[in-house]
Formats: structure tokens, sequence, C-alpha cells
């Protein structure tokens, strides 16, 4: 097989939900942050201004919210049959996340990824401060995600693939070697090589053999 390496997007993509969405439900600031996420997805404005707002909007819930948001999460329809394609034929697979680990590192625990980045939210005495504690994940973020995960497997970029929807994608999807945009964004398809446009990852094991 000429790929031999893939990293997913997370949310919107690899899942179903965006994760801090399902957080801001339960701090109050749902509709506002579902506005700024969507957004931020078509690329209308900066994705690290606006990731910092929604964090902001966070502050004071309680670190047990992580438990309670993992349990509405569903993975995007076809991925137990991509994932078990990937596996059967030796294929690296990460995961990079404008998500948090916090959620994450506990979703994915059971698929032990080979490798996984994502934002971390900070949380003091139990309760989240509204802020990031790690360096924002953004599209410059993913794209050297994809150029470390590669090296340290010795895969060139031409031998992977990179699946995403949104602008915050689009920096991976053009320098792997299949950029491949999952039910995307405009913005992002015009830069991809393979369009995705219903629902099911399944579909994108014909492009893999």
């Amino acid at each position: 097989m000429k790929y031999r390496l893939i990293l997913f997007d997370v949310d919107s993509t690899l899942i179903k939900q965006e994760v801090i969405d399902l957080l801001a439900e339960r701090s109050g600031h749902g509709r506002e942050v579902q506005q700024i996420t969507a957004k931020a997805m078509k690329g209308e404005i900066d994705f690290a201004q606006a990731l910092f707002k929604r964090v902001s909007l966070l502050e004071g819930l309680p670190e047990s919210v992580f438990d309670e948001v993992i349990s509405q999460i569903s993975y995007a329809e076809g991925f137990d049959e991509l994932f078990s394609f990937l596996r059967k034929n030796s294929f690296l697979v990460g995961a990079v996340s404008g998500g948090f680990h916090n959620v994450l590192d506990k979703l994915f625990a059971q698929l032990e990824l080979d490798y996984l980045k994502a934002n971390v939210l900070e949380v003091v005495d139990g309760r989240l401060t509204g802020k990031l504690s790690s360096a924002p994940v953004d599209r410059i973020v993913k794209a050297e995600a994809l150029q470390e995960f590669a090296a340290s497997h010795d895969i060139e970029l031409a031998n992977t693939v990179a699946v995403g929807d949104g602008a915050n994608d689009i920096d991976m999807i053009e320098i792997a070697g299949l950029g491949v945009s999952y039910m995307g964004k405009e913005t992002l398809k015009v830069k991809a090589d393979l369009h995705l446009e219903n629902s099911g990852l399944d579909a994108l094991i014909d492009y893999l053999k």
C-alpha cells in the first residue's frame, strides 16, 4: 500500500460532536459557543482567538464535567469499519485536535492510538479556570503534528493521509500525501485531494487499498 500513516481531526470528523459545545452547554453559554465554533470552522474568525474566547466561557465548571460529556460522544458512522481496516493493514493511526486531552485521553484509551495531540484545559482545585495550560492547537500546529508523527516513524509525507472537516485542518490537508475533506466546509474542500460528501468514514477504505 502507498499510504502507511493516517492522522484524523477529531471533532465532527472522528466523532460526531464538538466537545467544546458539549462542555459549554453545562456552563450556560452553549448557544454563544456554538456560534463561535461555527464561524471558526468556516474560517470566518481566527481559530486561536475563537478558542480562547470559548474556553473562557467554561470557567467554573467542575472537573467531573469531562466524564459527563464522554457519555454523550459517539464515533462517526463507519469509523469502526475503517479503524479495523487500518489496523489489519498495519497503518499508524493518530489524531490531532483543537479539543482537549482532558476528554480525549479517556475517550480514546481503548483505541491505543499511535499519536494524539490536543489542547489541555487548566484545572485548579477541581474546577476549570477558563484558560489553557498548553499552547493552542491551531492549523499550523496540526500540520506540524503530521510532520512530527510521520518523521518519528521515518515515513515520507507522500505516504500519509490527513482527514478533517474545517478551516483548522487546511494546512495538514495540503501537506499530506492524501488530504481528505470529510463532509467538510467549503474553505477546506477547495484544498483537499478527496471529498467525502456523505456520512460514513468507511468510504475512505476504497481509496487506501
